[in-house]
């Protein structure tokens, strides 16, 4: 039976606890996610911040992003799960906590992240691609979203920089 280990995505994108809510609602829309690990710290396990969490404790109480931090909103400490549970097992923990992700972590060591979307596409084996025209539009749909994760990486850079000169030029403003 599979495991937790065999169909987690294993490229985490994690943000610092005292990053702004602004810096994460940017890295989510550049990388195209729905949620971040919280990094852990000697004192604070690992967190997790959502796309639900921004929504209602921040933009819902119309609160400033800029001036809320992850750690003010993070779930934390957030579920987790093991590596070697099985599918099924994943399956149902994720059901009964009423959550769609979570963290893979073993000997507190952050190994990947296990997903509904990771259990619908990958959790079980024996289904396979229909024929070989499946298999090259699934090899394109890969290849997709690798360049479009690099276009919002760029983007993500521009926005970062233009925000960057905005303030600069503000503060220019104030100045005279």
């Amino acid at each position: 039976m599979l495991t937790v280990r065999e169909i987690m995505t294993k490229a985490v994108v994690v943000i610092r606890s005292s990053a702004t809510v602004q810096d994460a609602s940017l890295l989510m829309r550049a990388k195209q996610l729905r949620s971040l690990i919280v990094e852990k710290t000697e004192t604070i396990p690992y967190g997790i911040v959502t796309e639900k969490d921004i929504v209602f404790k921040v933009i819902a109480r119309r609160d400033n992003p800029d001036l809320v931090n992850v750690c003010d909103i993070m779930q934390q400490p957030c579920f987790s799960i093991a590596a070697d549970a099985t599918v099924p097992e994943a399956a149902q923990f994720l059901a009964d906590k009423g959550i769609h992700r979570a963290p893979v972590i073993e000997n507190d060591e952050l190994l990947g992240i296990i997903s509904v979307t990771d259990i619908l596409r990958k959790g079980q084996p024996d289904v396979a691609p229909r024929d070989e025209l499946a298999q090259r539009i699934q090899a394109a749909l890969q290849q997709a979203r690798i360049i479009d994760d690099e276009e919002a990486q760029m983007r993500q850079d521009c926005d970062l920089a233009w925000q960057i000169f905005e303030e600069m030029h503000q503060d220019s403003q104030v100045a005279r």
